[in-house]
Formats: C-alpha cells, structure tokens, sequence
C-alpha cells in the first residue's frame, strides 16, 4: 500500500501439525516466505513435514513434550533463524505465555498481542470486559465458579438447563450439558478434571467479514459450517457484525479473531465468547469474501494496515465445510488410527479440499483426529449441497475409518436441506438412526443388504480357473485393477447409503 513501510517475514515458524500446518505452509509459499515445521517423533513422516522448507524434532508424541512445550518452539525459531511464529489453531494458539514468550525472544506472535488474549481467552475475563462495553450475552457468571455449591447456586438462580464451560481453552473440552439438578455434581467434577487435562495452567481499522452458521455440533465440537448462515438476514448480520467490532476494540484486539454468539428462537443474539485465534472453519469465510485469512493475518503482524474497508466486504455465493475424521461412526465415533492404504480425493466445481493425509500415511492416535475439510462453494445453498454430496460419494479413505457417510446423511436430511439448524440437530438425527437400527422390522433389510455384499464377494472372487470379474491367463487368474477398484467402491456405497 502507498505510504506504508513494513518488512515482510523471510522465515516462519509454524507451531502446529496436519492440514493447518500443510496450509500456512502453502500461504508462506505464496508469499515467498520460508516455512519451518517441527514435529514430534510420531509424526516425522507426516505432510506438513514434507511440505515445509525445513523441519525440526521437538520430542515425544505427547502434546505437553512437544506441541505444547513452549521452550522447544523457541529453541527451534533461534536455531532456524525464524522471524515469525504462526500458531495455527488448537496447541499453544491461545495461550497468552506463549505470545508474550515470543515477543520477549524478538520472534513476532502471528496473532494477537498477549494482553489481549489475557482478556479474551478467558471466557470470564471476557465476559467482565463485555459488560463494561455494554454487549449482549447469555445470562451467567462473569467470575470463575469455586466450588460445587457455589455452581449450585448459580445454576438455581438461572434456572436449568445449564452449561457448565471452562473459563480457558475451547474445542468442547470441560463442557458440559446439565438437564437436572441431580445431574449437577458429577457434571461439575467432569468438567473440571478435563479442562485441567486440555488447558493446563495506533488507528486500528476493524471490520467483520459476515457470520458462520456452526450449530452443527457433536459432543459439543463443531462438524459442518457454512457461510453465510440461513437464518441470519442483512439487518441481523449488521447488528451483529456491529457488536463483534464493539467486542474487539474492547480489547484492543488485533489479527484475525472470532466472537461467538448464541441465537434464540426469536433470533436474538448473544455474546459467547471470543477465539483468539485462526479458526478451523476459516476457509468457509475465505469463499464467501474472496479474501485469504492467513495471508492477511501474516501481513498485519509484519505491520501493514488492512488494505480494505468495511464498505469494501461483500458476502458472494455460499460455503459449507466438513470436517473429516478419523473415527468410527459404528463404533460410537471411537478414533481410527492406522494406515491409510487407498486414497481417493474428491474433486469436481467448487469444491476445495484442505488436508494433512497421504496415501501410506499412518495416522496417530495421539492427537485430535481432524484429516481434512472437504468444503463447498456455490451461487446459492442449494447448490453447495448438490456438489458436496457429488464429492462426498467420490471421497474414499481406505485402511481406516472415517465419518464421511456421516455427511452424506447429513446432506440429504429434509431438516438440514430446509435449513432448520440448532445445536441439537445432529444428536436428533443420531438418535433417529439408533431407533431404526434397534427396530426388528429392519433386520430382513440388513440380512437383504449381507446377502448382496455376499455374493458380490462371491462372484468377483479371484478364482484358480478364471471366473467373472477376472481374466485367465495361461490357467492364471489375474485381478483387473479397475475392477477391483470398482467392486471396493460399489461395496462402500453399499454399506454406507443403508
């Protein structure tokens, strides 16, 4: 920009692993910005290792000997030569120690200033903060419950239902639903011995970049996003966007941020929190607006100014994100490690894929099992879900198990496709899927689905004299690759639409 005097980063260093890391590597690349990984012992062959310039142990699979081990990341930014540190998301993104550790080293924090995160990324801090400025939020407390009677208390006077969330940190961890009181107590206790596990101890030119719809959630982590969201309009999205801008120069905030709000059925909002930090739903926003986040977050902690205004922002077209994991959606959506032994990407108009997986990639048990975000874009919803479920049934990850039939479903559900969202959508929808399963009536539709996949199997067996399916070649049987392919395909589909 005319006027500005800003030197842009040479080397960053970025704090994090998977498709986040693989993504601010790709953004450093674009730049011409030298990317530097680090990696613990279990994820040396891991993508972002391959893809970054230079890559640096940094000790045990375990998050506090490694991705949490501020001392570490320092070390590994003074060996490097790095002049940057971008977080990513999750780890160390927002822990306050750990960007006033960096500024204290001369290594600048791609984020925002320690003090502000001091503010934010407590949720009771922030809530202090927002009183002053006068922001709308959910009845509760602004002071950190110290007890269970204390809990009791306010949970009386607000009346049930009840959240119980820790004061740090975010991601679902040390939340909890409370119905009843009798249900209170062991509640109380669950929440506060998992946070303690997931938590540990100039002019400033704002603008808000519209809303994303996350109602979507499962055990109170988010599964699928969109942008714009369906039931906010342009008068609610200003109100809205108007009390973020409130939040954020309250704080003196600066990068990129997040408020979160909770909508009643009236469509009255509420201020949540604040996540101090890039968000793993980003690219929804990057769509819809037509700008780059990482890029932006970099050049504002090097010094330059937004190069836009909030006249400038225009909300095109729609995005929707699914976030794929390694887990069994059989199996109670237990973690699926192991190695992935066939890959096939989804591809097609529109549709952007962000990953940390490769073919003969084994995936470790000891981190959050995010693979990928398979994400959406299109003129209008309607449009977005027509080529996400074209893609969904092209997207194939063998070896391990993955929740991509779990969008399928999602995506054909007359209640999703009609946009009637809340936080309780999905655990309906489970739910709904228990019953029919439970249900005896089914059975001789599932013996009928067995008795099929049975005789596919049958008929497409290799077979020492050359059966369908194969061709015989000197009294050899010879599998034909694409067939194979084929039958594996047809049988997922199988298993999975019923």
């Amino acid at each position: 920009m005319p006027g500005q005097r800003f030197e842009m980063f040479k080397k960053i260093l970025i704090a994090n692993r998977g498709e986040i890391a693989v993504r601010i590597i790709r953004a450093c690349h674009e730049m011409g910005i030298v990317a530097v990984a680090v990696y613990s012992d279990v994820d040396r062959a891991s993508l972002h290792v391959r893809k970054a310039d230079e890559a640096y142990p940094i000790g045990a699979p375990a998050a506090a000997e490694s991705y949490l081990n501020i001392q570490k990341i320092l070390d590994v930014a003074r060996r490097s030569g790095a002049d940057a540190i971008h977080p990513g998301y999750g780890f160390l993104s927002e822990n306050a120690k750990f960007a006033q550790a960096c500024a204290d080293a001369g290594v600048k924090f791609i984020g925002p200033t320690a003090a502000a995160m001091e503010i934010m990324g407590s949720k009771t801090r922030a809530r202090q903060a927002m009183e002053a400025a006068g922001v709308p939020f959910v009845p509760g407390t602004s002071r950190g419950l110290e007890s269970f009677e204390q809990a009791e208390q306010v949970a009386a006077r607000i009346g049930y239902p009840v959240m119980l969330k820790a004061a740090a940190g975010g991601g679902g961890k040390g939340m909890r639903l409370v119905h009843a009181p009798a249900r209170l107590k062991s509640s109380f206790e669950e929440a506060c011995s998992e946070a303690k596990r997931s938590f540990g101890d100039g002019e400033i030119n704002t603008v808000y970049m519209g809303e994303r719809e996350c109602s979507l959630q499962r055990r109170h982590q988010k599964v699928l996003e969109e942008a714009p969201s369906p039931v906010v309009d342009p008068d609610m999205r200003r109100r809205m966007g108007e009390v973020a801008l409130r939040v954020a120069q309250a704080a003196s905030y600066t990068n990129a941020g997040t408020v979160e709000f909770l909508v009643d059925q009236q469509n009255n909002f509420y201020f949540l929190e604040m996540n101090t930090r890039l968000q793993v739903e980003h690219p929804v926003t990057e769509l819809v607006t037509g700008l780059d986040l990482v890029h932006l977050q970099i050049r504002i902690a090097a010094g330059e100014k937004l190069p836009f205004k909030q006249q400038d922002i225009r909300l095109r077209g729609h995005a929707m994100e699914c976030r794929i994991y390694a887990e069994d959606p059989d199996n109670n959506y237990f973690p699926s490690p192991g190695k992935i032994t066939l890959l096939i990407a989804a591809t097609g108009p529109g549709i952007r894929h962000d990953t940390g997986m490769y073919e003969g990639w084994t995936v470790p048990l000891d981190y959050d099992p995010l693979l990928a975000k398979l994400v959406g874009y299109g003129e209008n919803r309607e449009q977005v879900i027509a080529r996400l479920r074209c893609a969904l049934d092209e997207y194939f990850v063998g070896g391990i198990k993955t929740n991509i039939s779990l969008f399928r479903r999602i995506l054909r559900d007359p209640d999703f496709r009609a946009a009637k969202l809340d936080t309780g959508f999905l655990d309906r929808m489970l739910k709904q899927k228990d019953e029919l399963q439970r249900d005896p009536g089914t059975a001789p539709q599932a013996a009928e689905v067995a008795a099929i996949a049975a005789g596919m199997f049958a008929a497409l067996a290799p077979a020492p004299n050359g059966t369908p399916g194969f061709s015989a070649n000197n009294g050899s049987a010879t599998t034909s690759t694409w067939k194979k392919i084929a039958r594996d395909e047809a049988l997922r589909r199988l298993a999975t639409d019923h």
